[in-house]
């Protein structure tokens, strides 16, 4: 019984870097990828997938944006813009509105759901974020914000050697069933010309 664990898409071939893969109960079948950016090449051959906890269903797609370091985001996030503004954070000075966040659980308490609703509000939230754990003010600013603006922002959880191969730059789709596919981006359309 059970799914076949899968690394990398059918297509790509060979073995995924350890820890990665889908486990039983993967997708049946492998949705096509959604466009990458506008001048950017994705890397076919490199798609690993993983499958990680529903906490809030929904799918986006986007650049990841990955950190092993805990965010605040009472005075760590700029909802206006939707930068990284903790100085003291790898991520400092980094844009995550638009694009997937990946940060192991959040620093601090409540004011987190409330910076996360008005970035949301604004447009200026990450479009997905995936954790390794359930963090109660992230769920809770995904549920007000579907709520109160129609406005869907999925989280996964991931196992901490899942989440842990999760790199910066790569593009991500993430699936309401919490499936989690990578791709590396190969290169631009003006460095391939």
């Amino acid at each position: 019984g059970g799914g076949t664990p899968v690394g990398r898409h059918p297509a790509g071939g060979g073995p995924a870097p350890a820890g990665v893969g889908l486990g039983p109960g993967g997708p049946r079948a492998t949705p096509p990828p959604r466009p990458a950016p506008h001048g950017t090449v994705l890397d076919r051959e490199s798609r690993s997938g993983v499958r990680g906890r529903v906490l809030i269903a929904g799918s986006a797609h986007g650049e990841l944006l990955a950190s092993d370091e805990p965010l605040s985001f009472w005075g760590g996030y700029d909802q206006r813009s939707g930068e990284i503004i903790d100085r003291r954070h790898p991520l400092a000075g980094q844009v995550a509105a638009g694009r997937i966040l990946a940060i192991p659980f959040t620093r601090g308490s409540s004011t987190t759901t409330a910076v996360l609703l008005e970035a949301v509000r604004a447009g200026t939230a990450p479009v997905a974020i995936v954790t390794q754990s359930v963090d109660h003010f992230l769920a809770l600013a995904a549920i007000v914000a579907d709520e109160m603006y129609g406005k869907t922002l999925p989280i996964i959880a991931l196992e901490a050697h899942d989440f842990a191969a999760l790199r910066s730059g790569a593009w991500a789709e993430i699936g309401a069933d919490g499936a989690l596919w990578v791709y590396e981006v190969a290169k631009t359309r003006a460095e391939s010309a």
